[in-house]
């Protein structure tokens, strides 16, 4: 298959931008027309640069074709910088693909293997992204709770080393990494303490930005301290889906007759939208496209 010519950016030079105007593009999972929609509505009314991410179930629900399509379609809409990232993948098959339709931003997940191991895995796709002017995230250490079908057991999750995050960078060529301090994805069942002295290491011996995975219900004091600290990206899912959710469950409860999807998604991509205007605001990316 031959590479398409594509409106994304590529997320190394939104993110070093970043870097040097001390603040982080939000990364907001989402899943179909509509939460693309509320996602880079918010963006374009905030002037704010911003990355969808989509994990291997979104695209297996909703196809990689398709979502590359409606993603292509907002890039085209809007003056604001955008970019399709592939978030926590594995398989290379998907990610070659996904390079293929126009994809410039990758996050190839190794956490779970070995260090070599991951070390290996990762510069594979460097490799392969380089080809294609595409960016890749690596991880190293592992957050707990769950990603979709990916489930991390509190007792598997461990912090990220400073000094295997030097090596790991080296050996591997990423553009940015996704670091463990204490964050997990999904709710949190009490406040996390996060680890900012680990944090404030990594950045003292890394160039390249990191990035903060399981933002949501993180508090925004919390956050921008992380993004002090070198997060220039920050990572949004749980928190988009349940107002959208709550919202759309609420109108069905009460107009139970209603067929028309027009109508019973409005107040569901309202409910989202407000949320993604205060994590861009969080972020301090408004004004930053």
């Amino acid at each position: 298959m031959s590479v398409k010519t594509s409106n994304l950016v590529n997320t190394k030079e939104m993110l070093t931008k970043a870097q040097k105007g001390g603040y982080a593009v939000p990364a907001f999972n989402i899943h179909n027309l509509e939460t693309i929609q509320v996602v880079t509505e918010a963006a374009a009314e905030l002037s704010s640069p911003v990355i969808l991410a989509a994990t291997p179930g979104t695209f297996a629900y909703a196809g990689r074709d398709y979502i590359q399509a409606i993603v292509e379609s907002a890039a085209a809409r809007y003056s604001t910088p955008i970019a399709l990232h592939l978030d926590h993948h594995e398989k290379r098959t998907d990610i070659e693909f996904s390079l293929q339709l126009g994809v410039k931003s990758v996050m190839i997940d190794g956490s779970h293997h070995p260090f070599e191991e991951n070390i290996q895995i990762t510069r594979e796709i460097v490799e392969l992204a380089r080809h294609y002017n595409a960016s890749v995230e690596g991880e190293l250490g592992r957050l707990g709770g769950q990603e979709d079908d990916l489930i991390v057991k509190k007792e598997d999750s461990f912090y990220t080393d400073p000094d295997a995050a030097v090596v790991f960078a080296r050996e591997t060529g990423i553009d940015s990494l996704a670091v463990a301090i204490g964050t997990a994805h999904g709710l949190y069942a009490s406040e996390p303490k996060l680890d900012f002295d680990r944090l404030a290491i990594i950045q003292k011996k890394l160039d390249i930005p990191l990035v903060l995975h399981g933002a949501s219900g993180i508090s925004v004091d919390d956050v921008r301290k992380c993004i002090a600290l070198g997060c220039c990206k920050v990572n949004i899912a749980t928190e988009l889906k349940i107002p959208f959710s709550k919202a759309l469950r609420d109108f069905m409860i009460n107009y139970p007759n209603e067929s028309d999807p027009r109508k019973y998604m409005a107040p569901a991509k309202a409910a989202m939208k407000q949320i993604a205007i205060e994590k861009i605001k969080m972020c301090l990316s408004n004004g930053k496209a």
